[in-house]
């Protein structure tokens, strides 16, 4: 948790309560759910709260910015942007049912009110929204692909109404399509620690 107040010092109350809580309930979830690697579950704030962030420091989504998370597994990135920014609206949604669950229970107990997840493809997703955020979930080709139909044309934020993926390693032949529109950006830039050496994210204005 002092990862967090050390890069986000701004926190309500509210906010530090909420993600002062994750802790204990995914390892609760967990148990019952395998969302997140047990070897990881200990860099639980470094490794998927924190990652989750990055997106925060490329945008700050406006009030009434409306993210669709897709494959958002046990909830990230959606829950800690739902955190960070509760005054825009989120719709997390994964094929597999039981991440679901657990992105719910969690999500539920900790009061998010600005929050919505899915069990469903992203196929079948057909709801507009201002930006699309992912994980590592898919090719960036692939991804763009499917979520084009999704991306509203009406804008409201610094950055133009697009998708922003985490992803790490190479890219260099998944942007290469998009080299002329797409933005990469060095989390490292952002997050001091070991991990984010080779995270990136990539912004694709669709």
């Amino acid at each position: 948790m002092e990862l967090i107040l050390k890069y986000f010092p701004n926190l309500s109350k509210t906010q530090i309560a909420q993600f002062e809580a994750l802790y204990a309930l995914y390892i609760e979830w967990n148990e019952k759910i395998n969302v997140i690697s047990r070897k990881d579950i200990e860099n639980l704030y470094e490794h998927h709260v924190l990652h989750s962030l990055a997106i925060a420091e490329i945008i700050k989504f406006q009030p009434d910015t409306s993210i669709l998370d897709v494959g958002t597994g046990g909830g990230f990135p959606g829950i800690p942007l739902a955190i960070l920014f509760p005054e825009s609206t989120f719709v997390l949604i994964d094929s597999i049912g039981k991440k679901i669950k657990v992105g719910t229970e969690v999500s539920t107990a900790i009061g998010l009110k600005n929050i919505t997840l899915k069990h469903l493809r992203v196929q079948e997703e057909k709801a507009k929204y201002d930006f699309v955020v992912s994980r590592a979930v898919m090719p960036l080709g692939d991804l763009v692909k499917l979520v084009q139909k999704n991306v509203s044309k009406k804008h409201k934020n610094a950055l133009p109404n697009g998708l922003i993926c985490l992803k790490g390693g190479e890219l260099h032949h998944e942007i290469l399509p998009y080299k002329n529109i797409a933005e990469l950006y060095e989390v490292s830039d952002y997050f001091k620690e070991e991990f984010f050496k080779t995270k990136k994210a990539v912004y694709v204005p669709l």
